[in-house]
């Protein structure tokens, strides 16, 4: 497994549903291009996997 994600927001909120908007604010992506890191457990990549459309992951060791 991996030690830590950094995900970057990529695209717009706009036709998303209310939870997936509510996902990309609690994970502090509110603007696109934002990036931040995250250690991996299974709470995060739930809410990876929710946005997986809008963001891009990059493993880091």
């Amino acid at each position: 497994m991996a030690k830590s994600f950094k995900v970057k927001r990529v695209r717009s909120i706009s036709g998303c549903t209310q939870t997936q908007i509510d996902t990309v604010n609690c994970l502090g992506l509110r603007k696109i291009n934002t990036e931040r890191t995250f250690k991996d457990n299974p709470a995060v990549r739930g809410q990876i996997r929710k946005i997986q459309h809008m963001v891009e992951v990059t493993v880091v060791k």
